[in-house]
C-alpha cells in the first residue's frame, strides 16, 4: 500500500501520530472514520497524488498506530476538538500552513471541527457520509435511534470494553477482499488491541458531550463554515433515507455547498475509489 509515500511517526504536541503522506502539489488531509485507519485510503490517495496534490492520511489520535494520553472523565482527550489541533500542528510540521481538508464518517466531524477552529488554514472541505452531530441529534427519531444504536451503546462507561474485546473479530466484520488484503490486516491488528477500542470509544463519548456542546456553542455564536463545502454520501447507506438530500441540512452551516450521491456502501473509499477521487480531485482544484 502507498507505493512512493514517507510513512513515519510525528510528535504533535500531547499525541505522537502515525502518518502516510507523499506527492507533490497543493497539500490535503485526509481523516478516516470509525473503525479504520489511514490505511482506508489505499485507492484513494494515490490517484490524488497523481492528480497533483501531496497527500496526507494520519491514523486520528488513538486509533490505529497514533497514541494519545489516557482518557479523561469529561471525555475532553478524545474530543473533535483537540483531535482536530492534532492535525493542524501535524499539518505544520510538514509545512503546510494552508490546505484542503476531507473526513469520513468519525474524521467527518474532525475536519468540521479543524475548519471551524482554524478557518485562516483550511481552503475547502469535503464532508464524506457526515452531518454535523448536533443535526443528528436534533433530528433524532425512532428510526434514527435503531440504525444508529451504536452511538449510544458506545457512550456508556465500560460496558462496551468488555464486550468489544472478548471477541474484537466478531464484533469487527470486515471482508478482506474488499477492503484490501493490507488494509484489512491492519484494520484487524488495530481492533483487537484493548487501546485502540478503548480510544474509539471515547470518541463517541466524546461526541454526545464536549463535541455536542461545541458544536452548538458555534451555532449560538453564528460561527459556520465560509469554504467552499463538497457533501458526499453513500448511496447504498443509510444517510438520505434518513435526511433526504444532505446538502439542504449543510445548507444552514455553509453558503456555498454542493456535492452528491456515490455508488457505493458506507466505505467509500475502499468500494468506489475511482468515483471518490475524481469527485475530490475536481472539488479541491476548485472546478
Amino acid at each position: 500500500m502507498f507505493e512512493g509515500f514517507v510513512t513515519e511517526r510525528v510528535d504533535v504536541g500531547e499525541a505522537e501520530l502515525l502518518v502516510r503522506h507523499g506527492g507533490e502539489g497543493p497539500p490535503l488531509a485526509l481523516l478516516h472514520g470509525h473503525p479504520r485507519t489511514s490505511a482506508t485510503w489505499h485507492r484513494v490517495a494515490p490517484r490524488l497524488v497523481a492528480a497533483g496534490f501531496t497527500v496526507v492520511c494520519p491514523d486520528l489520535r488513538g486509533y490505529g498506530r497514533s497514541r494519545g494520553p489516557d482518557p479523561a472523565p469529561d471525555h475532553r482527550p478524545h474530543s473533535k476538538r483537540v483531535v482536530a489541533g492534532d492535525i493542524a500542528a501535524l499539518m505544520t510540521r510538514l509545512g503546510h500552513p494552508t490546505f484542503a481538508v476531507a473526513g469520513h464518517d468519525r474524521g467527518s466531524y474532525v475536519a468540521l471541527r479543524l475548519t471551524l477552529d482554524h478557518p485562516r488554514r483550511v481552503t475547502r472541505l469535503a464532508m464524506l457520509d457526515g452531518i454535523p452531530i448536533t443535526e443528528h441529534l436534533s433530528r433524532m427519531g425512532p428510526e434514527f435511534a435503531t440504525r444508529w444504536w451504536h452511538w449510544f451503546f458506545f457512550a456508556q462507561p465500560d460496558i462496551p470494553e468488555r464486550v468489544i474485546t472478548a471477541d474484537p473479530d466478531a464484533w469487527y466484520r470486515a471482508d478482506p477482499a474488499v477492503m484490501g488484503a493490507d488494509n484489512h490486516a491492519e484494520f484487524r491488528a488495530a481492533t483487537r488491541d484493548p487501546r485502540v477500542v478503548r480510544a474509539m470509544l471515547e470518541d463517541y463519548r466524546a461526541g454526545l458531550t464536549v463535541d455536542r456542546a461545541d458544536e452548538a456553542a458555534d451555532r449560538a455564536a453564528g460561527v459556520g463554515v465560509d469554504v467552499p463545502l463538497l457533501v458526499l454520501w453513500s448511496l447504498r447507506d443509510d444517510l438520505a433515507q434518513l435526511y433526504g438530500d444532505p446538502r439542504a441540512v449543510w445548507a444552514g452551516w455553509a453558503a456555498d455547498v454542493r456535492g452528491h450521491g456515490i455508488d457505493s456502501g458506507h466505505h467509500m473509499a475502499e468500494e468506489a475509489p475511482e468515483e471518490l477521487a475524481a469527485a475530490l480531485a475536481g472539488f479541491f482544484a476548485g472546478r
